[in-house]
């Protein structure tokens, strides 16, 4: 990838979110906004809607990466949507960024406000952090929806792997840009120069779960957009090591998997959480738990 390629990709997420600072208010202004001192972090976490809760992670530097689809899915249920380290309103700490150890303060939050078992979903950075704390805390997730997640390094495109080796070298171009846009304007607190060297820290990393996955116990719903970041032939890899794509499920979907697959038409991994079509899917999946304990 060439470096001003990179560098317009790095700034999508700041462009797409210029008009969504004020939906992001809107919506906490109806909310009641805590702070949580679990697993030695400061975590800031709001709380929407009632009824079963949902953890909902945003993808990484955007806290706000859903937009208004945060107040769709609190119409049925409670969400309770944290801040990760370093980013929005959860202060950094001198523990560097992995998606384990967020998967634990995830976990940590989970019994901190009492809930037992909640399901989770995340996007992206917050897809990994959901899956880590179903792998390594499955007391405490019901159902998991990973909305745009890979299983290993190799799962993004070769052209992605590379950006993420270059995000460390690129924060201080990055840091400043970010910090004059909107959404640093609605986050004038965070060190954005820092926060992209600590996420190019964790991105640049080769990880693989795969091992991990077929032990989930966690009903899962994988969700990826037509034209993600992340390659189909591992969409297909991920799905099958959940389980699914083994047979026909019959003419009465008696032998279909215990795990969903949707690919949402037009769409892009930065356009995914804000798409109108997610949250109906999303519920759809969640929904039907509720049914069966009904």
């Amino acid at each position: 990838m060439l470096r001003r390629d990179f560098l317009k990709a790095a700034m999508a997420t700041a462009v797409l979110t210029a008009t969504r600072p004020v939906q992001a208010k809107e919506t906490l202004a109806m909310s009641k906004a805590n702070f949580a001192d679990v697993d030695g972090q400061h975590i800031f976490y709001s709380v929407h809607g009632a009824g079963k809760p949902l953890l909902l992670l945003h993808g990484g530097i955007d806290p706000d990466s859903f937009g208004s689809n945060l107040a769709e899915l609190a119409r049925g249920r409670q969400v309770i949507a944290p801040h990760l380290q370093a980013h929005g309103r959860t202060p950094d700490t001198d523990r560097p960024l992995r998606s384990e150890t967020m998967g634990d303060d995830i976990a940590a939050l989970i019994g901190h406000l009492g809930h037992g078992k909640a399901d989770v979903m995340g996007y992206s950075l917050g897809a990994s952090v959901a899956l880590q704390t179903a792998i390594r805390h499955p007391d405490v997730v019901d159902r998991l929806v990973l909305v745009s997640a890979a299983m290993k390094q190799d799962g993004f495109y070769p052209e992605g792997v590379a950006a993420f080796k270059q995000l460390e070298a690129n924060a201080t171009t990055l840091g400043p840009s970010v910090k004059a846009s909107p959404l640093g304007k609605a986050y004038p607190d965070v060190d954005w120069t820092n926060l992209f060297r600590k996420v190019g820290d964790m991105t640049k990393r080769p990880f693989d779960w795969s091992a991990d996955i077929a032990r989930l116990q966690a009903r899962t719903l994988l969700v990826y957009a037509d034209a993600d970041a992340i390659r189909p032939e591992h969409m297909v890899e991920f799905w099958k090591a959940l389980g699914g794509g083994q047979r026909d499920a019959g003419i009465d979907g008696s032998l279909r998997p215990a795990n969903e697959l949707a690919i949402l038409p037009n769409t892009t991994h930065y356009t995914l959480p804000v798409e109108p079509m997610l949250p109906e899917i999303v519920e759809r999946f969640l929904g039907a738990a509720l049914k069966a304990a009904g």
